[in-house]
């Protein structure tokens, strides 16, 4: 029974990856036609996902992104709550946990976005739109600003993480692809992981903005930073090398999907791995 469990936990978070890797496809994809006057639209995951309901089977299709971006949601935070990547407990281990937690809320929200879409229950918005009415209600707190502020420079930080592995880091990191995918998976990475650190940058620095102008119409998303981008001299070019970023990160998530390393616990331990996380973040 144990096995069956492990088994399916794994089965859940290579579904999540390759759906995760499909939506990251569409919003590059789409976004190279924008820049190149092919039609296409520089929108976020939300507004890409939205495109699938013009589609044959189009609703078949958000249904089964979002059962994997549920699958890669519960998977993040497993990984995050049991350590299940064996990162130990250094400071830097725990940012990168508490990041995986992070991304599984957020993926969490997308597959609830996508379900929606699939049950004809709400209509495609823009991930700008999301980062604003977050940014509001968090501006409504006490420390608000702060709190977006902090945001804004985490998520800055990361950006520039995620510049540094597409330079000179180990893409590849607890993946195991045989030689002949290696070869065009390192350069794919490598690219990917830069577009993504681009976009991140970008977002973080407005957030730091809403912060500073107490204004949550400031905040933007994957969209909005993409259309920043277009806006640029030269900005259909800059848009262009971003999107094939990002579309070639979507075809990494597809290696990862197959070739990442992926240790489950077993369910007994991450169910209490999780209650303990939830009730320590609960706790005053």
């Amino acid at each position: 029974m144990r096995r069956l469990e492990t088994r399916t936990l794994e089965l859940l978070a290579r579904f999540g990856y390759a759906a995760r890797g499909v939506v990251y496809c569409l919003v590059g994809g789409l976004a190279v036609l924008a820049a190149i006057g092919s039609g296409g639209q520089a929108g976020g995951s939300r507004s890409a996902l939205a495109t699938l309901l013009g589609q044959p089977f189009g609703r078949v299709w958000l249904g089964l992104i979002a059962a994997g971006l549920i699958g890669f949601a519960v998977w993040r935070v497993v990984e995050a709550a049991t350590d299940a990547d064996h990162l130990g407990r250094s400071y830097k281990a725990l940012a990168t946990r508490t990041g995986h937690m992070i991304s599984g809320v957020i993926y969490g929200g997308l597959a609830v976005s996508a379900a929606q879409l699939a049950l004809g229950r709400r209509r495609g918005g823009g991930d700008d739109q999301a980062a604003q009415d977050w940014t509001a209600w968090v501006l409504e707190k006490p420390l608000g600003q702060w709190a977006i502020g902090l945001v804004g420079l985490v998520v800055i930080g990361v950006g520039f993480a995620f510049l540094l592995k597409g330079w000179k880091g180990d893409v590849l990191q607890r993946l195991a692809p045989p030689a002949e995918v290696r070869r065009w998976a390192v350069p794919m990475g490598r690219l990917g992981f830069a577009a993504r650190g681009v976009v991140f940058v970008l977002v973080g620095v407005f957030l730091v903005l809403a912060a500073i102008q107490s204004s949550s119409r400031e905040a933007k998303g994957l969209g909005g930073a993409l259309h920043v981008l277009q806006q640029q001299p030269y900005g259909w070019a800059i848009l262009a090398v971003t999107a094939l970023g990002l579309a070639a990160f979507g075809l990494f998530g597809l290696v990862q999907a197959r070739y990442r390393h992926i240790d489950p616990p077993d369910a007994s331990d991450a169910k209490a791995a999780i209650e303990k996380a939830v009730s320590g973040a609960a706790s005053p």
